[in-house]
């Protein structure tokens, strides 16, 4: 049986998560597969498993050789696009792919598609639980973990897709039935250099959309409604206050769609407050799918959020230590400080090319900030006469420092408002670290001041 890409001679760059996805499915469909990364095997856990498949692996950097006899050419999310080895393959003529672009010429199933600056695993996790409490076969894929294109190799009644501004960029295919956008602030301006370029790269998730299909939009934001309204197809919105006709939100803390009628679709309150904006995009998006209200509902109340966004890993003598470093960006950091008070917040990392300085406007709910990393002589700026700010040279000096500034009965708050690369692997790290650190105190509550 011959495959979407016999014949093929594909070079994947890039051996994590979503480049071995890529060269795994393109394998499968039958292409000869090339694996370039900059990294070493020893950095590389899917190495050997890639070369089992037959599929050839070069590590330690990228050079034009690579490309010799290529017929196509596939970057991982993170390769950005004046990259050499772009460069190179444009110089060729080949064509250049990134993941989102391979799933879509993949697959066949239909598929929803999630973006925005922040709560996007959030709301793809959401929408997975309320399709499959309405009973279909649903998987959630791309940005949030799974690949992609090997999802889309597979046989599913919906793929929910994660969809991050690296890989909008480079899509011109992906042509999801229901999209929706939740939000828009300035971020990765390091990889985009203009908010015009990321605001352009996020638009893209309605770019392939027409009649038939649906685009969910945020009322409250200004920039990502600017974008939605140019969606050339159906056009639902959702909102943090009392909803008009075609959009879904709240009364009081109930979340309520008025969609051809009033549906109630349950309270969003206590530890699950932080998540009303999610709750209202995920519930627009699934109704736009199908989904009967009352099993919107019940995915709702059933979905648990994955790790790192808000929840309490300690309680020391009356202090709660909240975990949200996945708040790598200004937006979601006020999102995070939102929802404390009298907090001593724990801050820094790498900023991304950001300016920090809004955080200022959340000085009134903080008793003090820790700044860590390459961020902290920012942070201390802006911070400086509005809340007592020092610096700590790692995280378990920090969440130390926090603790003893703390007041009983009080939050630590981990909110970073900077991406962990400058001190961490990957925002999981810093928020595992911080967790360890602050449950190490239960051991010696006395180190409060």
């Amino acid at each position: 049986m011959r495959g979407t890409f016999d014949s093929e001679r594909v070079v994947v760059v890039g051996a994590s998560v979503a480049g071995a996805g890529a060269a795994r499915a393109l394998a499968a469909e039958g292409a000869h597969v090339t694996v370039t990364d900059r990294r070493f095997e020893t950095e590389l856990p899917s190495v050997e498993e890639l070369r089992s498949l037959g599929i050839e692996v070069r590590v330690g950097g990228h050079d034009p050789s690579d490309l010799d006899g290529a017929t196509l050419v596939v970057v991982s999310p993170g390769v950005p696009p004046d990259a050499d080895v772009v460069r190179w393959a444009d110089e060729r003529g080949l064509p250049v792919w990134g993941e989102l672009e391979l799933g879509s010429r993949l697959g066949h199933t239909p598929s929803i598609g999630v973006t925005g600056t922040n709560g996007k695993t959030t709301v793809t996790g959401m929408v997975e639980a309320c399709l499959r409490a309405g009973g279909l076969d649903a998987v959630a894929c791309g940005n949030i973990g799974r690949s992609f294109p090997e999802a889309a190799r597979e046989r599913h009644d919906v793929l929910v897709v994660e969809a991050s501004s690296f890989q909008l960029e480079r899509q011109g295919s992906f042509h999801p039935a229901v999209s929706v956008l939740l939000n828009v602030a300035p971020d990765h301006l390091d990889r985009h250099r203009t908010m015009d370029a990321y605001i352009g790269a996020k638009a893209r998730i309605h770019v392939t959309q027409r009649d038939g299909d649906v685009h969910v939009g945020n009322r409250d934001d200004p920039i990502a409604a600017g974008v939605s309204s140019k969606a050339r197809c159906e056009l639902r919105w959702f909102r943090s206050g009392p909803p008009e006709e075609g959009e879904v939100g709240y009364d009081g803390d109930e979340l309520v769609a008025r969609i051809g009628g009033t549906d109630r679709l349950g309270t969003i309150d206590g530890e699950r407050a932080g998540y009303r904006e999610d709750a209202a995009a995920a519930a627009a998006v699934a109704l736009a799918w199908g989904v009967a209200p009352a099993d919107a509902a019940a995915g709702l109340a059933s979905y648990r959020p994955p790790a790192h966004r808000g929840e309490v890993v300690a309680t020391v003598d009356g202090v709660r230590f909240v975990d949200n470093s996945k708040a790598t960006n200004v937006h979601a950091a006020m999102a995070a400080i939102a929802q404390v008070d009298d907090a001593v917040l724990i801050a820094g990392g790498r900023a991304k090319g950001a300016d920090l300085s809004a955080l200022r406007s959340a000085a009134g709910r903080l008793r003090a900030v820790v700044a860590i990393g390459e961020a902290a002589p920012q942070l201390a700026a802006v911070f400086d006469g509005a809340v007592p700010t020092t610096a700590a040279e790692t995280i378990e000096d920090a969440v130390r420092e926090a603790f003893r500034r703390s007041s009983a009965g009080g939050t630590v708050l981990l909110a970073p408002a900077c991406a962990s690369w400058d001190q961490f692997t990957d925002y999981g790290e810093r928020g595992d670290r911080f967790a360890v650190a602050a449950r190490s105190l239960e051991r010696e509550p006395s180190a409060r001041g």
